[in-house]
């Protein structure tokens, strides 16, 4: 007869098939991020003095409605997809109603004194609404460009709205959650060639007509980096000085001078990695970028033993959005890619970002426990042949 261990992860009891990996991976990062805002906020001004506290405060609350998710049974969330997904669309329009204005852009829905980004929750909801449209269409031919319509739709809605607010770097990042999703299908060459086409006629129009001056500056800043170096090119500068100041074993804890003299601005949000990199130098980052490398290559692991389709793309959509956020983050810190303004997950501060990926976490933790799940049906028999 199976072990009462065996039986247990057949029924999927939490007890036994919680994914320990998984939660110490996104822990080590919760942690070190909290002790790096210390770092990033310690000599600041006094609005900023206590938010490594706020952001502990974010951390237990996406821990617990992280907790909640990954307790109800995924599949309730596939037949919910369309409807969490609109809501998600609702609350976009009501930014441009409700919205707070914050250094030009209209992005936050402000209640009282509590405030929240809808655009970042909007992430997770088209994660499963792609989730559901690819389970609903299993198909396993090469897919043309007919068949992208309605998941392209899908993701142009709230990149749409979001480019309004404007917000390039969030709309950016939906943008390659939906290019992700599609690499699990099989495209056809053709459409990859229409696709490709199609962009490079449409990157002209949207910087003649949408992009903003601010925005085209950044890119400038981008081809440029010595190019108005006290104006739009200042805080790129200066994340690449810290960082080459941390040479190889850093400065020291909360003893990098570009931070501590305030040099770098924004160095709680957008990038808290500079004043990592000049804090523990060149191995921290290491250690920090596997760890970031390590909890994605886990997302796809447990997207690979997924016991579902609508698994497996929940799986591979947080890995997505955790990947492109550390990507455009670190690469705008290094003068890799332009500043964009993307958070590093687990790390900025900010708590809609923080509770968007706590609740990722939460849907991965979700399909890891379940990866052993057997259905009342079949139990009898897979416990009588033991």
């Amino acid at each position: 007869m199976r072990s009462h261990r065996d039986q247990a992860r057949l029924f999927g009891m939490p007890r036994d098939s919680f994914d320990w990996t998984l939660f110490l991976t996104a822990s080590a990062l919760a942690v070190i991020g909290v002790i790096n805002l210390y770092s990033a906020t310690s000599v600041a001004r006094a609005a900023l003095s206590d938010i490594y506290i706020q952001q502990v405060y974010w951390l237990v609350l996406g821990g617990i409605l992280g907790a909640v998710v990954a307790v109800i049974d995924y599949r309730h969330y596939e037949r919910l997809g369309y409807l969490l997904y609109g809501i998600g669309i609702v609350f976009l329009v009501l930014v441009f109603i409700l919205g707070k204005d914050i250094r030009g852009s209209s992005r936050w829905i402000a209640i009282g004194s509590f405030g929240f980004q809808p655009s970042e929750f909007m992430k997770l909801f088209l994660i499963i609404a792609l989730a559901k449209y690819l389970h609903d269409d299993p198909r396993t031919e090469a897919r043309t460009l007919k068949d992208l319509i309605a998941p392209a739709a899908l993701t142009a809605v709230p990149t749409f709205l979001i480019l309004k607010q404007p917000d390039l770097g969030t709309a950016l990042i939906h943008l390659f959650i939906f290019v992700t999703v599609c690499l699990l299908t099989r495209i056809r060459w053709q459409t990859i060639v229409g696709i490709v086409v199609s962009a490079g006629i449409f990157i002209p129009l949207w910087w003649t007509y949408m992009m903003k001056d601010y925005q085209k500056q950044r890119i400038e800043v981008f081809l440029n980096p010595e190019a108005n170096l006290l104006g739009s090119g200042w805080h790129a500068h200066h994340a690449r000085v810290a960082i080459g100041a941390g040479g190889w074993k850093g400065q020291g804890f909360m003893q990098g001078t570009q931070n501590q003299f305030l040099f770098l601005p924004d160095q709680h949000s957008d990038f808290p990695f500079a004043v990592f990199a000049e804090d523990w130098g060149f191995f921290g980052c290491l250690v920090l970028v596997a760890l970031y490398g390590f909890l994605v290559l886990w997302a796809i692991r447990i997207a690979a033993t997924a016991k579902d389709r609508f698994g497996a793309v929940l799986a591979i959509g947080v890995g997505a959005l955790i990947f492109w956020h550390a990507v455009f983050n670190l690469g705008m810190v290094t003068g890799i890619l332009p500043v964009v303004g993307v958070t590093l997950p687990l790390f900025s501060a900010g708590g809609s970002s923080v509770l968007t990926i706590m609740l990722g976490i939460g849907l991965l933790m979700n399909v890891s426990m379940r990866r052993f799940w057997v259905s009342p049906t079949r139990t009898t028999s897979l416990l009588s042949r033991g």
